[in-house]
């Protein structure tokens, strides 16, 4: 009988301390305690590092945004490359050329080249 109204008690006690814990913390009283006076330091540290990390992460998803957008850019530019060389190679091909030079007048030549040598 004894060793069940002892339970009761504990129970009763932890349930007490838990009360005491939750209207302390809630009320603040914790904070005038000398104990947690001393680790205020250490809890500031705490807060920093928190705010470093949150800090940190928008830095980075900062970074990946601009990082896509730098690589849908340098595809966009690669396209336009492959397109501008293909023009390129097709307007200088020598059957175009001879063509836009017969609009101006000027002729293809059937002679071929001669080698031109100077004797010193």
């Amino acid at each position: 009988m004894e060793k069940d109204n002892n339970k009761q008690q504990k129970k009763v006690k932890s349930g007490n301390v838990a009360a005491k814990s939750l209207r302390s913390i809630l009320g603040g009283y914790f904070l005038t305690k000398e104990r947690t006076v001393k680790h205020l330091p250490f809890l500031f540290f705490l807060a920093l590092l928190a705010v470093i990390y949150i800090g940190n992460s928008y830095y980075a998803e900062k970074n990946i945004r601009h990082i896509e957008r730098t690589q849908k850019k340098l595809k966009e530019l690669r396209y336009e490359y492959i397109t501008t060389k293909s023009k390129l190679m097709h307007s200088s091909r020598q059957s175009k050329i001879a063509k836009s030079l017969t609009k101006k007048g000027v002729k293809e030549s059937t002679v071929p080249p001669e080698k031109i040598f100077v004797k010193e």
